[in-house]
């Protein structure tokens, strides 16, 4: 389901049924930064393909995909602004309300199975923001749309690996779950970049929000994974074959991984259970499938076993959690340099230039 090659025979289909130009529905929330900048770009966007843009403008999401509103709307504020001066953008990001009557565009986001604004949509894929824009120009440049003499490169990618090695004595928190996809796509990645700088990483571990009782609803679920397939997949980390280890899965994985961070091999099992259960499909509930993964990070299964009756992780994801939360982040992976805290795999090229100013 998740595959590249299932991906391509999705859209090959819809591109053979096509019959006009290629029709892109934007779907933006006058409340949310990220949609203010991603409109501020759209005239750019249709300068460069040959295509029918429509807008529909939306109401904010329900309290089920926004469990954290407030906090959302702080953070949010400041991210967007940071992207806006990373791509040279004046606009006004101030949240306003909205201008008429949403229920038309807001049916319409639920009829294509989505929950929030910010949002492109194109033959049966989402595209959030400035972020995932140059998927769908990617996706239009291989169906020949780009318009002649528009610019052969995107509008935006994030950077996929370290720009440069420099040193710095600086502790680089990685706030992380075994539940997250996006934390699995990021592990290897921040362990890169936190050796190109010299940086400390100190991993902090929380539950994940299904296991604190916070809403996750089945729009946000799918869309979720398939983003980080599609993600996983530029970035060429393999990603796919899942055993979703929510539950006891969970709770197994931190017991070991308490015991491993304090004999100095946190980063190598964190690493392991997150490949294994993610693109190996190995079922971390079961003795087998967590032998397995304990070993094949050089740690002994008979020492780690004997952590799995250990309660002691509780209260150190619980420390990490308020820590995280206390520095205006609450959703994984998060990463602090110092006192600044970013939130999602896609800022990574942020935490880099923290480790910059730091060295």
């Amino acid at each position: 389901m998740l595959s590249r090659t299932q991906m391509e025979r999705r859209r090959a289909r819809f591109e053979r049924k096509r019959k006009d130009l290629p029709h892109i529905e934007a779907f933006l929330d006058a409340s949310d930064p990220y949609s203010h900048l991603l409109e501020a770009i759209l005239p750019r966007f249709e300068a460069r393909y040959k295509i029918h843009l429509t807008r529909h403008y939306v109401g904010p999401p329900d309290d089920s995909a926004a469990p954290e509103r407030r906090a959302l709307a702080a953070y949010a504020a400041i991210d967007a602004k940071r992207l806006a001066e990373r791509m040279n953008i004046d606009v006004d990001l101030t949240p306003r309300q909205a201008v008429g009557d949403t229920a038309k565009a807001d049916a319409r986001l639920l009829e294509l199975g989505h929950y929030q604004g910010g949002m492109l949509y194109y033959g049966g894929e989402w595209y959030w923001g400035l972020d995932r824009l140059h998927y769908l120009e990617t996706r239009l440049a291989a169906i020949a749309a780009r318009r002649d003499g528009a610019p052969s490169d995107v509008i935006f990618e994030p950077p996929i690996r370290p720009r440069g090695l420099m040193r710095t004595k600086v502790d680089l928190h990685w706030y992380l779950s075994f539940r997250s996809p996006y934390t699995a796509i990021a592990a290897r990645r921040v362990a890169a970049l936190a050796n190109a700088y010299g940086a400390t990483l100190r991993l902090r571990f929380v539950l994940p929000m299904v296991m604190r009782d916070l809403p996750v609803p089945k729009e946000k679920r799918r869309y979720i994974i398939h983003d980080a397939a599609r993600e996983a997949d530029r970035l060429g980390i393999l990603f796919g074959r899942i055993c979703d280890p929510v539950g006891r899965p969970v709770e197994r994985g931190y017991a070991i991984l308490h015991w491993a961070i304090q004999q100095g091999r946190g980063e190598e099992f964190a690493q392991t259970f997150l490949h294994h259960v993610w693109a190996e499909g190995v079922d971390a509930g079961s003795d087998k499938g967590l032998r397995r993964i304990v070993e094949n990070a050089g740690l002994s299964w008979a020492e780690a076993s004997a952590q799995l009756g250990n309660e002691d992780w509780r209260g150190v994801a619980e420390a990490n959690r308020a820590e995280m939360v206390s520095y205006g982040v609450w959703g994984v992976p998060s990463f602090r340099v110092g006192e600044t805290a970013v939130w999602g795999q896609d800022r990574l090229w942020v935490v880099e230039d923290l480790l910059r100013s730091a060295s």
